[in-house]
């Protein structure tokens, strides 16, 4: 099947797919999953066994590197679930005695298929941990699904995401706690409960078999790995989003996140706005099989491996397995190594011209969020094989006790010196040198990636494009007011200096008296002077007249002011 762990999308409405792990995206890998035989894999439904050798956590079942998977009881129904921290709901297909429907129908698209049922509430049992009327999807229809469900090892997905990207919380009434998630039910009704989980994932080599086992804990620490709690907080906060639905458990990596095979540093820019460009933002997610990082990344990973050769029509890298690569990540001021046989895998090959290709597992991002500027890296199973995760939930949970800032704790658990004997064991020690960096091959951009990267540019620098717009709209309205009080401030001087050319000057309990009598009573004002002046040149300008004005002329027969006859 094409992703192996397909995503609901919880970020747009109507629950569209989308590519991403979340409940807001779709799926994951974009490769067909077909372990090989031997490898572990299993074909039917299976119980996973009780802990027999540690009291601590939840066994989880390591398949064949592809999922990981743990038993849930609803109503006392026992389910085997994918664990994956990339989304937030609970669903299972089946049958749960007495549970309750709550006539909420929901749809969760994901790359293989559609997962169609309704909201339905039962006794929800995990671990040592059990929530009354816990809200999940009783999945009804699975006819979309790519793969034969009927045959898969799971039976539905345990959502361990932040509560706010749950498309059944938004399907319920949000004021209350009835459409939480499992563990945000759990750390709201177990107040003395810390409120973190942590996750250990195994590898199992190609007889099904590891050193370690695969844990998945809830408030506590497995013993002998108590160091993951002195390394770095990595607050999730600190990374920026546009809605809370978009909310996972995202963090920033340290500047030049990436140490490539030749030892230097992977230079590339956030996509993500308001991110430091040196640093990435990258998205914990357990539901993925193969890790997805830029296409710039994945080509210094693999496009200088003599023999390499990029996949098309898969979309992904494939190299000569007996390929030894090591590369670093680098989060909170420690270096993670990466196994390098989580670099590349054997358990999805190819064989051409009588050379066996193993597929790379950190493959060129291309879902649709990231793209446009949600987040730069998926840390799938590929990484979190090589770390100890924990995640503090802190003031995610609603009425919980912790009111810090949610953050992420890792510590590498890879040796680099073991990790090579472990992959010459298995790979062979004929590993060749890498080409040099000006014959690197690179993978070639989809038509829609070009259009999203466009489209994504626009999306990082609109705080800036929409500041310069409101900046430019204030100066133009500002120009326009002050042009406006400007010829409003003319207008009136104009008026008042009209009034004051026409005032008569008068004084008080005055009566009045013409003009004719003015001058002969030498009562002629200032004005009547000049008036008495004026000459007909003036007065009657093109009637070619010369003669002076008199004084039965200055006001027509009615009293108005007019011209009487000459």
């Amino acid at each position: 099947m094409r992703g192996l762990l397909p995503r609901p999308h919880t970020l747009l409405p109507g629950l569209t797919a989308l590519a991403l792990l979340l409940p807001t995206a779709t799926s994951a890998v974009r490769i067909p999953v077909t372990p090989v035989p031997g490898s572990g894999y299993v074909h039917a439904p299976r119980r996973l066994a009780a802990r027999a050798n540690s009291t601590v956590g939840l066994e989880v079942e390591n398949v064949s590197n592809v999922e990981y998977l743990g038993n849930i009881t609803l109503n006392g129904e026992t389910f085997t679930v994918i664990l994956d921290t990339g989304s937030a709901d609970l669903w299972v297909a089946g049958s749960v005695p007495s549970s309750t429907d709550l006539g909420k129908a929901v749809s969760l698209s994901y790359a293989i298929g559609t997962a169609k049922g309704n909201v339905n509430s039962a006794k929800l049992t995990f671990g040592d941990y059990s929530v009354d009327n816990q809200a999940f999807v009783l999945v009804t229809d699975t006819s979309t699904f790519s793969s034969d469900f009927a045959t898969a090892a799971y039976k539905g997905l345990l959502g361990l995401g932040p509560n706010s990207g749950s498309v059944i919380y938004r399907k319920l009434d949000e004021d209350d706690n009835s459409g939480d998630s499992a563990l945000f039910r759990i750390f709201e009704e177990s107040q003395n409960t810390s409120q973190f989980i942590t996750l250990f994932l195994n590898r199992v080599d190609a007889t099904g078999k590891s050193a370690n086992q695969s844990e998945f804990t809830i408030s506590e620490i497995i013993p002998g790995l108590e160091a993951v709690q002195q390394q770095q907080k990595l607050t999730i906060k600190d990374v920026p989003t546009l809605t809370d639905a978009d909310q996972h458990w995202a963090v920033l990596s340290d500047a030049w996140g990436l140490t490539g095979p030749d030892g230097n540093y992977v230079e590339i820019g956030s996509s993500v706005p308001r991110v430091d460009d040196q640093k990435l933002v990258a998205v914990i997610d357990s539901g993925f099989t193969y890790s997805q990082v830029p296409r710039k990344m994945s080509d210094a990973i693999y496009g200088r491996v003599q023999g390499a050769w990029y996949d098309s029509t898969q979309e992904l890298w494939r190299v000569p397995c007996a390929q030894e690569l090591n590369i670093v990540f680098h989060f909170g001021g420690a270096d993670f190594p990466i196994h390098p046989l989580d670099v590349s895998t054997s358990d999805i090959t190819v064989t051409q011209g009588g050379t066996k290709y193993c597929t790379g597992t950190f493959q060129p991002i291309t879902t649709a969020f990231s793209l446009l500027g949600e987040y730069d890296i998926i840390l799938g199973m590929s990484f979190l094989r090589n770390a100890y995760v924990l995640i503090d939930f802190g003031d995610f949970v609603d009425n919980g006790k912790d009111t810090s800032d949610p953050f992420v704790q890792m510590l590498p658990t890879t040796n680099n010196v073991t990790a090579h004997t472990e992959f010459t064991s298995a790979r062979g020690s004929t590993s060749p040198t890498l080409l040099p960096a000006s014959q690197q091959s690179s993978s070639p951009e989809t038509a829609s990636e070009i259009k999203a990267h466009r489209e994504q540019k626009v999306l990082k620098y609109w705080p800036y494009i929409l500041v310069g717009c409101l900046a430019f709209t204030g100066i133009a309205a500002g120009l326009c007011i002050w042009a406006c009080c400007m010829r409003r401030k003319r207008r009136r001087a104009a008026a008042a200096a009209t009034a004051a050319g026409l005032a008569m000057p008068t004084r008080q309990n005055q009566d009045y008296v013409a003009l004719g009598e003015q001058r002969g009573s030498g009562m002629l004002g200032v004005a009547g002077q000049k008036d008495a002046m004026m000459s007909s040149d003036s007065v009657y300008a093109g009637r070619g007249s010369t003669s002076s004005f008199r004084p039965d002329q200055e006001y027509g027969g009615g009293g108005g002011y007019g011209y009487g006859k000459h």
